[in-house]
């Protein structure tokens, strides 16, 4: 695969030159006209490395051992996306590719650094290496501190570092966020020549952080769905209820098949965490008030729960689970919420309870699928939407279809099935 780092046609927006001479002026105090020259984000950046001391010509912190860094790397949650890494911005030669391309850490730590040979011998004389501190307030504005900094991705073109010792280099990086809580993981960086500050640069680096988080969140849910039972957490419960009629009960490593209304009742308890009066149980569970009949299935779901998951006995007036248990159900209208529209439809494995006519069940069955199919024919692309006509809920969908024909090229070979299944129903 041919190197996506070629250099660019057209000159930096700025002269390299009236940008180092406002440098030299901020440097000695004065701020004046001539930082009117330096864009808005350098400007600020280099304030506020002023604010923090950094030294013009430092050198970053090293702050990791060898042992300590190999350990920390390993248990890191950027780890098993380096192999995803290396071959988007990576491909062919990496050690002659003309860039260095670095994965870092959320406080700036830069935790692997690869590429080009010659580059990451030249870089690594300004302390561009792995266990090296890269925030902004040690070394100044560079695209991997700034990056952190203002929580979006960034470029910074040679004069544009606060350091001289960096300013021969140009870099672009991204952050990259936890695919559900948002929280910071760290970044990746991409370092060299002009060619590393290109528009197409910072689309390919943006690329994959996103990339990169998708890839975390696939992850976690195979994880998730086949977790190794001696490192599964006793604490994590899960209610999977998806194509299922007995729904399981999953306690770490262990699983509980429940009774068909058994699972009714978990799993109503499980998304009313507020708690249900014993009426409004009974009316889900049976379509009417049925309180008396109820309250020996509730005796009887108590003792199957006690050896298994003490922790989820329902307490009584109202019932309610003194614990939170995650359903499958919920975790895929949550996916769809962030937007992860591939995940969430390969997470739905069928649907909720799919026997059951309890009153409450047929009400939260509709809302995941009708959910699903709405976002996805709102938001997701073709190849999902695609995806989600191959299921049993969108096979004979013909809105759906319709849609799906619309996104499509004209010359697309899926066309003709799509016809060909819109014709039938027609017909039908």
């Amino acid at each position: 695969m041919p190197s996506p780092w070629s250099r660019p046609s057209i000159s930096p927006e700025n002269s390299g030159l009236m940008i180092a001479r406002a440098h030299d002026e901020l440097l000695a105090g004065n701020d004046d006209r001539r930082l009117a020259d330096v864009r808005p984000l350098v400007r600020e950046s280099w304030r506020r490395s002023l604010a923090s001391l950094v030294g013009p010509e430092g050198l970053p912190t090293l702050d990791f051992s060898r042992e300590e860094l190999d350990e920390y790397r390993r248990q890191h949650p950027l780890a098993g996306v380096m192999d995803m890494v290396r071959a988007l911005l990576l491909p062919g030669t990496a050690e002659e590719s003309g860039v260095v391309v670095a994965v870092g850490d959320a406080a700036g730590r830069l935790l692997w650094v690869e590429g080009d040979r010659h580059v990451r011998t030249l870089t690594g004389g300004m302390g561009f290496v792995a266990g090296a501190n890269w925030a902004e307030e040690v070394v100044g504005t560079s695209a991997p501190g700034t990056a952190l900094t203002l929580g979006r991705s960034v470029q910074i073109r040679g004069a544009e570092h606060f350091n001289r010792l960096v300013q021969p280099w140009s870099c672009t990086a991204a952050p990259v966020h936890d695919p559900e809580t948002r929280r910071l993981l760290g970044m990746i960086d991409v370092t060299g020549g002009p060619e590393a500050v290109t528009p197409q640069a910072q689309l390919l680096v943006d690329a994959t952080a996103r990339a990169i988080e998708n890839e975390v969140l696939v992850a976690r849910l195979r994880a998730q769905s086949t977790p190794p039972p001696r490192r599964a957490s006793p604490s994590r419960m899960v209610l999977h209820t998806l194509g299922r009629d007995r729904a399981l009960l999953e306690v770490g490593g262990s699983g509980l098949e429940l009774s068909a209304r058994h699972a009714e009742i978990l799993t109503l308890l499980a998304v009313h965490r507020e708690g249900m009066s014993a009426e409004a149980l009974s009316e889900a569970v049976y379509g009417h008030s049925a309180v008396e009949t109820l309250r020996p299935e509730m005796v009887r779901l108590r003792r199957a729960l006690v050896p298994f998951a003490p922790s989820l006995v329902p307490a009584s007036r109202p019932y309610r689970l003194p614990d939170v248990i995650e359903t499958d159900a919920q975790h895929v209208l949550s996916l769809l919420d962030r937007g992860a529209h591939r995940v969430a439809l390969a997470a739905c494995a069928g649907p909720v309870l799919p026997q059951s006519d309890a009153p409450g069940i047929v009400e939260l069955r509709e809302s995941v699928r009708a959910a699903l199919r709405e976002t996805l024919m709102a938001e997701a692309g073709v190849d999902v939407l695609l995806a989600f006509a191959d299921t049993a809920d969108g096979h004979d969908d013909e809105e759906v279809l319709r849609l799906c024909l619309s996104m499509l090229p004209a010359r697309s070979p899926k066309r003709a099935g799509l016809v060909a299944r819109i014709e039938r129903l027609e017909r039908e």
